[in-house]
């Protein structure tokens, strides 16, 4: 029970870097938008339509950053710290012998009370394998062997 607040925390951290991502691909998608109607303002001929195509790129490219994005939020929403399983699934907190691990998205390192926790979605290469093992059970990574001391 003691990695439950510890659980809540982490979420709560992930939750703020994936508001951030979207913030953050919202604003370039709106300046990338502005971009191209300022361009088509004061450009004539080839100028104009490059400057214009580019635009679009951009705003295509953050709009689907803003949708990964959003999708990851939706996926964050469905976890409740409070839910402990026995085997490794979306919102388990994993101590291994390799190192923490908090299974929900892919946001990297998460710095919490002094210590690291890898965020890892279910589908990263690490997550492929940790998903329905076991508290003690060994798993191997890239060629090296590791163990689950426990599941929260």
């Amino acid at each position: 029970m003691a990695h439950s607040f510890m659980k809540e925390e982490i979420l709560e951290k992930v939750k703020e870097i994936i508001e951030k991502r979207m913030d953050t691909s919202w604003q370039a998608m709106e300046a990338a938008k502005n971009s191209a109607n300022e361009e088509g303002k004061s450009s004539a001929g080839d100028k104009y339509e490059t400057a214009r195509a580019m635009g679009q790129i951009d705003r295509e490219m953050n709009g689907r950053m803003y949708e990964q994005a959003r999708l990851e939020r939706l996926t964050l929403e469905k976890i409740n710290p409070q839910i402990t399983q026995p085997n490794v699934g979306l919102g388990s907190m994993v101590k291994t012998t390799m190192g923490d691990f908090f299974v929900a998205v892919g946001a990297g390192i998460v710095a919490l009370n002094g210590k690291n926790v890898m965020v890892i979605s279910p589908q990263a290469p690490i997550g492929q394998i940790l998903i329905g093992k076991a508290a003690q059970e060994a798993f191997e990574f890239r060629g090296k062997r590791y163990m689950i001391e426990s599941i929260e």
